[in-house]
């Protein structure tokens, strides 16, 4: 258990990193926790940059638990993040998730809804009929199910749940540094200093990687190995002349996927050259190849569209599941993990921030037990497989 006025270093003020400088500092006030961040602007961070979606529809029960957690968290955030009298509206929009299946992936979609259902997920399946008659602008005619989200899941403000994350914790005695990570000193089986570019050595009894999608880096520096890696993904703005009511993130058979924002829409697809570490370019190509002739395709008033701008953020990518590596290494025991949430951490981020903290403060978890993401099934090749995963 962390006492008071020992030394906890978080790599990363992202979303993640600043969701457990929250909890740890309220949930033990006075821990001295130190931030160390080389983009105190996010310029490129990926919470910064993500499309702030939440959903229910996963396949897992841990990832249902969580998300479960974090939109309770989200409805409540004003207050929960509230400094003096400055309540922060994240906007969370109640807008659903809509997967869409052919005759091939119906099966899966009607497991996927048996599991949901089971773990209190507020899903149902419709019937080509039933999907026109509430979007009557949808084409259904490859279409055999639809899973649509009736309540818990829609997308917010995710650069204003990340800045009020980071300025509760700062409100809370969290010291927010600016430097890049270049090293860690490890003595054993524990890291003993966090190492900065300018030649500062912070001290720590406890480091916490939460670098995002660099990740893999920092966890170098420990001697270990991070199946993480940045994947480029391009995000579309889109206009439509035509009004499209009820809108919800649709996913459709093509793998893109596309929701409202504000007067337009965003959306996206998975890119052919998935390389890492890519330039943070948007990579404009894909939308006259794949994008639009699909969406078009399913939602006809999109022929009309026009593509406003775009802009490119990173997955933070578990190539190992596709799921998150979260806690404590076995080996290096003062090290904990908080990575690889390939495309769903922004959603994840208020749960998993409160699981971690608890985990480091208390010795378990209590409101949500994170044991089935622990970095153990990585080395025991026993991979979390999660069966809705976009991008």
């Amino acid at each position: 258990m962390k006492q008071a006025g020992q030394d906890i270093v978080i790599v990363g003020g992202g979303v993640m990193g600043s969701a457990l400088a929250y909890w740890l500092t309220h949930l033990q006030p006075g821990l001295a926790v130190t931030v160390v961040e080389r983009d105190p602007m996010y310029r490129e961070a990926s919470s910064a940059l993500s499309a702030a979606s939440i959903r229910q529809q996963f396949t897992t029960a841990v990832n249902i638990r969580i998300s479960q957690w974090s939109l309770e968290f989200l409805r409540r955030s004003a207050e929960a993040l509230a400094v003096d009298d400055d309540r922060p509206d994240v906007g969370f929009h109640e807008g659903g998730y809509l997967y869409l299946a052919g005759a091939a992936a119906a099966p899966v979609l009607r497991e996927a809804n048996r599991i949901q259902l089971e773990h209190g997920a507020d899903v149902a399946l419709l019937d080509p009929a039933a999907l026109v008659a509430r979007f009557p602008w949808l084409e259904v005619g490859d279409i055999e199910l639809g899973s649509l989200g009736l309540s818990g899941e829609g997308w917010f403000d995710g650069y204003r749940l990340l800045t009020s994350f980071a300025r509760k914790a700062r409100s809370q005695g969290v010291r927010y540094l600016r430097g890049e990570v270049v090293g860690m000193e490890r003595v054993g089986n524990r890291v003993t200093a966090v190492l900065l570019a300018d030649g500062a050595r912070l001290p720590c009894d406890v480091a916490v990687n939460a670098a995002g999608p660099w990740a893999r880096r920092v966890a170098g520096f420990a001697g270990i190995d991070l199946p993480v890696r940045a994947r480029r993904r391009t995000v579309f703005v889109i206009s439509c002349p035509t009004p499209l009511p009820r809108f919800p993130l649709l996913i459709d058979t093509s793998g893109l996927w596309i929701r409202p924002e504000g007067s337009c829409f965003i959306g996206g697809v998975v890119p052919a050259d998935d390389a890492d570490d890519l330039p943070l370019e948007p990579d404009i190509g894909p939308f006259e190849t794949e994008f639009w002739p699909a969406l078009a395709a399913r939602v006809p008033a999109f022929e009309e569209a026009r593509l406003e701008r775009a802009w490119a953020g990173y997955y933070e990518m578990s190539t190992f599941d596709h799921n998150a590596i979260v806690g404590p290494h076995p080996e290096v025991s003062n090290l904990h993990f908080m990575n690889g949430f390939s495309g769903h951490g922004i959603q994840q981020a208020a749960a998993v921030g409160r699981a971690l903290a608890e985990r480091i403060t208390l010795g378990r978890y209590v409101s949500v037990d994170l044991t089935p993401l622990m970095f153990e099934r990585v080395l025991e090749g026993r991979p979390l497989l999660e069966l809705n995963v976009i991008g």
